[in-house]
């Protein structure tokens, strides 16, 4: 049995897996700005899952950061509470086992390519298109993380190729400006729309207008999908996976898959651009599921895990 833990902003989940299967699932509100209740709340989420399975599970958890090889603290955390806390070590002491933590667009890109959209890819590039901008790389079925913990961050990149209108670009969290994340997140997407004088719609309101051929939501859309393109075009063109996986709110604009094909030819450096752009499988389930893929299945359980490359 394995239990999965996905931290977030405003919930913290946990997912029981049996085999690939959910025999169990939980939330609670994330007890923000407070470590300690956080770290209790995700403890108490896994004893209770435990306690009404009967078992002892191994535990993965998905988090808004990563923790850093020097110090074994969390860093690049948005959920700031985090930072600097040494998480690993306090969950391992509450629960009484190791415990094993990850980024949650890992997490995400781990879900999907194991048993989701990517699953039979060996390269899979899993992309988080939400409140923030995240991405997370695997290869032959495990994660991979980096050096320093940081692969896959490509939402603090600048965006290739700004034009004047582009410049500097917006000021990002991380105290830079022109991050990738500050153009292609869903705030970003709604603050274009309505600098153009558009309103307070969400990415999905402003979506269905530009279908419906409204002028100042269609070219807000369009700003938006050639920025998507370059910002993937260069993922391409650096590790050319076998497909990209998207995630978050935003991987449900439909229009996404249908305009970001033909906007990648422009970009990537190839005669042909047909890295497939797929729709997570599991939806908003898939950083909680990846969480519990962080631990390998148990012994003389078959793992759905296998590999193909696009020809």
């Amino acid at each position: 049995m394995r239990i999965g833990v996905d931290v977030g902003g405003t919930k913290i989940e946990a997912i029981a897996l049996d085999g690939g299967g959910a025999r169990s699932r939980r939330r609670v509100a994330t007890p923000r700005g407070d470590y300690p209740a956080t770290v209790a709340a995700i403890a108490g989420l896994v004893t209770a899952m435990e306690t009404k399975l009967g078992v002892r599970a191994t535990v993965g958890v998905g988090i808004p950061g990563a923790m850093s090889r020097a110090t074994g603290l969390v860093k690049n955390a948005n959920s700031t509470w985090l930072i600097g806390k040494p998480l690993g070590r306090d969950l391992e002491a509450a629960l009484g086992r190791p415990v094993r933590l990850a980024n949650d667009a890992n997490c995400f890109a781990l879900s999907e390519a194991s048993d989701g959209a990517g699953a039979g890819f060996d390269v899979v590039f899993g992309v988080i298109l939400g409140t923030g901008v995240g991405g997370g790389i695997v290869v032959g079925g495990r994660v991979l993380e980096g050096r320093d913990a940081i692969a896959g961050e490509w939402g603090h990149n600048p965006l290739p190729r700004p034009g004047d209108d582009e410049r500097p670009g917006p000021t990002c969290y991380c105290g830079r400006a022109g991050c990738i994340e500050t153009f292609l997140s869903g705030p970003a997407l709604a603050a274009d729309y309505r600098a153009h004088g558009g309103d307070d719609a969400n990415p999905a309101e402003l979506a269905a207008r530009a279908e419906a051929g409204d002028a100042i939501a269609l070219s807000t859309m369009s700003r938006y999908e050639d920025r998507l393109a370059r910002a993937l075009a260069g993922v391409i063109n650096l590790l050319d996976p076998d497909a990209i996986v998207l995630g978050g709110g935003l991987s449900n604009l439909d229009r996404l898959y249908r305009e970001m094909p033909p906007r990648l030819q422009r970009h990537v450096f190839s005669d042909r651009a047909d890295t497939p752009i797929l729709r997570a499988r599991h939806g908003d389930s898939s950083g909680v599921r990846g969480a519990a893929w962080l631990w390998p299945a148990p012994t003389g359980t078959a793992s759905t895990i296998s590999t193909r490359s696009v020809e």
